[in-house]
């Protein structure tokens, strides 16, 4: 089944939602990626907790097809892209390595994020920038931690939005994207990440669920 994606209109400014849980600025060719938490596997696995291993897998696989459809200048990571320092593992590094090898043409930028502080900086030859929140890129303010900025749209990440949509019988939790009056929050990026519910904290907002490999909102702001 094809990944859908969907285009809203962010005060005047275009911004694609994808079903992969990222944002795509087409003016400023730019991927959004928030909450990665490459490692996190690994890290549970150093502390004794037998969890499986791919999560980094398939977390650049998805990475890739997001490259592949929108071709973009930049990705910049909305913070935590590292989960810990037992992120640093050598399984973790050299696919991270790997996948960079394939887009060495491509500027990265990380917004530091609190798991980014601990875990420390990956290889200078990654060749990531490390910039401080707020990070000013055209109409938008990209942080980590959801926040309101003097003259600019904040986009951020942190919370790992999820929201649940309930029938008579049953619900499903849902990674979604949401957006209030001047800052929004994209859902967590990372393939092995939880998830905070955010319906009755969402009121005034709009919202956008992902769902069987597309984005649709259900609750207008």
């Amino acid at each position: 089944m094809a990944v859908e994606a969907l285009t809203i209109d962010l005060h005047g400014h275009a911004l694609v939602l994808s079903a992969e849980r990222a944002a795509f600025d087409p003016r400023a060719m730019t991927l959004f990626i928030a909450d990665a938490h490459f490692g996190k596997d690994a890290v549970f696995r150093a502390r004794g907790i037998p969890v499986p291993a791919g999560a980094t897998g398939e977390t650049l696989a998805r990475l890739d097809t997001l490259i592949a459809t929108h071709k973009p200048a930049c990705v910049v990571f909305l913070g935590d892209l590292l989960h810990a320092r037992e992120s640093h593992a050598d399984e973790t590094l050299r696919a991270l390595e790997a996948w960079r090898e394939k887009h060495r043409g491509l500027r990265l930028v990380l917004v530091e994020g609190n798991h980014d502080r601990h875990a420390g900086a990956l290889p200078a030859s990654f060749g990531i920038e490390l910039v401080k929140e707020p990070y000013r890129l055209g109409p938008w303010a990209l942080c980590h931690h959801p926040q309101q900025v003097d003259d600019a749209y904040a986009l951020a990440g942190h919370e790992h939005p999820v929201y649940r949509l309930k029938t008579r019988v049953d619900s499903a939790r849902l990674p979604c994207f949401r957006f209030g009056a001047r800052a929004g929050v994209l859902p967590a990026f990372g393939a092995f990440t939880g998830g905070f519910e955010i319906n009755d904290d969402a009121r005034g907002e709009a919202v956008y669920v992902v769902a069987s490999e597309r984005v649709f909102g259900v609750r207008a702001s």
